[in-house]
């Protein structure tokens, strides 16, 4: 594989990456146009319902007439049907590019290699497959979600060495609690929220709703605030709780009923069947292409159990708990691990 493709196509997921959290349910998108081994324009998909990477990066362009010498360097297949955007397709012909470099395949069945044929069928040349895998990891959300018809499932939580998740609220006072219960520091807290903007949906159980309280939002980054959703299958959750604060969008699963109270939207589901697939396919129907799941253990090892998740992000912290509630075990394949503010952060895929 020619070295300088790769280059460029590094470029492209650096730089579409940037729209993480803003372009959902569309796919992340970076393109680079190189005349004579130069950069002559950049761009990348920025909000969704906007420009793609393609015609940002051809508008960043200052003379057009060197388009045609050019190569548009893109790591996923450029679009071939009208959306909410004209054909990118469209583009890159009516400025006759001579060669166009791609990433990866859309899965999209819309696209799924119609692009590449109409490129090549207008003349152009057209080279695939360049860094594929990080191509696919950058989009690994968008790709589950076309080809799961669910959300990409993403476990997070926090650890005692020892294998304690919390301690036990039903064994101490609520202000001794609240002393133990923060296992990592502020730089990890800070890290998780920036997190949370790039997500489109973030989860908790009842327990966890009810003797944590948690926001749920970003307030220690600036971006996208995730939809809140909360386990709440008797709707005994009382009302003066963060999560129903009205700052965001909430979704509360129960099996009492379906109502709305402005941006709270009580969701009825069968718990006597698999509920938390009749969830995933409510988040399919809604475009909701990411889902975060923070706790606590009853609903982390629910869905370890069925297998429904893609990967595991668990912070080991050296936080003092004797007796508390048992972390849960992924079983997954480890494919990170960081040190971040004397802290062991692990990554896990599910096998």
């Amino acid at each position: 594989m020619n070295s300088a493709h790769e280059i460029y196509i590094k470029r492209c997921i650096e730089i579409g990456r940037l729209g993480a959290g803003a372009v959902a349910p569309n796919p992340l998108v970076g393109s680079v146009i190189v005349y004579k081994n130069k950069i002559i324009g950049e761009g990348w998909h920025q909000k969704f319902g906007e420009a793609h990477a393609e015609v940002n990066a051809i508008s960043a362009v200052s003379s057009t007439e060197l388009l045609q010498e050019a190569t548009l360097y893109v790591n996923l297949e450029p679009c071939c049907h009208q959306g909410k955007t004209p054909p990118c397709t469209d583009l890159i012909i009516a400025h006759k590019l001579k060669r166009v470099v791609v990433g990866m395949t859309d899965p999209n069945p819309l696209v799924s290699g119609k692009g590449i044929e109409r490129l090549r069928a207008a003349g152009i040349e057209v080279i695939t497959g360049v860094l594929e895998d990080a191509c696919r990891e950058l989009n690994k959300r968008f790709i589950t979600y076309i080809l799961k018809h669910r959300p990409y499932i993403i476990l997070k939580w926090a650890q005692t060495l020892n294998g304690f998740i919390a301690p036990d609220a039903t064994k101490m006072s609520a202000e001794q609690f609240e002393k133990e219960r923060h296992i990592t520091g502020k730089v990890i807290q800070k890290l998780v929220h920036k997190w949370r903007t790039q997500e489109a949906a973030i989860m908790v159980g009842t327990n966890t709703a009810m003797f944590d309280n948690p926001a749920l939002n970003a307030r220690e980054w600036i971006g996208n605030l995730p939809l809140r959703i909360v386990l709440d299958r008797g709707i005994r959750l009382p009302n003066h709780l963060k999560v129903f604060d009205k700052t965001q969008a909430t979704w509360i699963v129960n099996e009492v009923e379906d109502r709305v109270e402005e941006n709270l939207n009580y969701i009825k589901v069968n718990f006597k069947e698999d509920w938390f697939n009749q969830l995933l396919n409510l988040l399919y129907a809604h475009k909701i292409q990411s889902l975060i799941i923070e706790g606590g253990t009853q609903l982390l090892n629910h869905v370890i159990k069925n297998k429904k998740w893609d990967e595991a992000i668990v912070f080991y912290a050296s936080a003092a708990i004797t007796d508390g509630i048992k972390a849960p075990a992924t079983g997954g394949k480890i494919i990170q691990q960081l040190s971040i503010d004397q802290v062991k952060m692990i990554q896990y895929q599910k096998v």
